[in-house]
C-alpha cells in the first residue's frame, strides 16, 4: 500500500517532530519552503498540504486557496468560511492536540479519495458521477443518471457504439426493441451541450455508431 505524502509549508519545528511520532510513522512527511514547488506537487502526485499560516507568509494563503488539493490551514486565528473555499480545505487552530491533526487528516484524505473516484476526463470535459454533473471552463451542466451512464460508456470503448449497444449497457433493453431511446436521448445531450458549452459537436455518428 503506497503511504500518503504529507506535504507541510510553514513550520519546520513542527515537521521535525512529527516526523519522530509513530502516529506519523505510516506517513510519508516532506517539508517545503517553496510554496510553488509544494503546491505543484500537491496537485500532480496527490500529496495532502499542512499549511502553517504564520505573519509572514499570510500573503501567500491567496496562491492555494483555491486549489483542489486536500489542505489544512493551521492558524492561531479562524479564519471566515468563505475564505475555506475547497471543499477539501479544514483548518486547525492552535493550540492543538496532534492525535486531532491525525484524525483530520484520515477524514479529509478519506472523502478527497471518495470524490475523486467519481470524477471522469472525457475529452476534456469532468465528469462527477456522485453529483450527476459535467463541467467544463468553470461551466456546469447538471445530468440524469442515465446520461451519465451512457457518457462513461464512451470513456469505457475506445469505438463507436452501436445502438444495440447503448440499450443494453444503459436501458438493459433488448436489441430487437422497438424503441427510439437512444436517438431521443442523443438528441437532448446534443441540444444541452450546445446550449450550455456552445459545443455543436460532442456527440458524433457513422455507419458503426456513435463515439465522442
Amino acid at each position: 500500500m503506497v503511504k500518503l505524502t504529507i506535504s507541510i509549508f510553514g513550520n519546520q519545528i513542527f515537521f521535525e517532530i512529527i516526523n519522530e511520532l509513530k502516529l506519523f510513522s505510516k506517513y510519508k512527511l516532506k517539508f517545503y519552503d517553496n510554496l510553488d514547488l509544494c503546491t505543484k506537487d500537491a496537485m500532480e502526485l496527490d500529496q495532502l498540504v499542512i499549511f502553517f499560516i504564520t505573519k509572514t507568509n499570510k500573503k501567500h494563503f491567496k496562491q492555494i486557496e483555491n486549489y483542489s488539493f486536500p489542505l489544512i490551514i493551521i492558524a492561531n486565528f479562524s479564519l471566515s468560511r468563505n475564505l475555506l473555499s475547497s471543499e477539501f480545505m479544514e483548518q486547525l487552530n492552535m493550540p492543538f492536540r496532534v492525535v486531532n491533526l491525525e484524525k483530520k487528516i484520515v477524514s479529509l484524505e478519506a472523502r478527497y479519495k471518495f470524490k475523486k473516484r467519481s470524477l471522469i476526463n472525457l475529452c476534456g470535459y469532468i465528469i462527477d458521477k456522485n453529483e450527476r454533473k459535467i463541467k467544463k471552463n468553470n461551466l456546469v451542466l447538471q445530468l440524469t443518471e442515465k446520461e451519465i451512464n451512457f457518457l462513461v460508456l464512451f470513456k469505457q470503448n475506445d469505438k463507436p457504439l452501436s445502438r444495440n449497444f447503448i440499450l443494453k449497457n444503459v436501458w438493459n433493453y433488448s436489441p430487437e426493441s422497438e424503441t427510439h431511446t437512444v436517438e431521443t436521448h442523443i438528441h437532448r445531450l446534443r441540444k444541452k451541450f450546445s446550449e450550455k458549452f456552445k459545443d455543436n459537436n460532442f456527440i458524433k455518428n457513422n455507419k458503426k455508431g456513435y463515439y465522442i
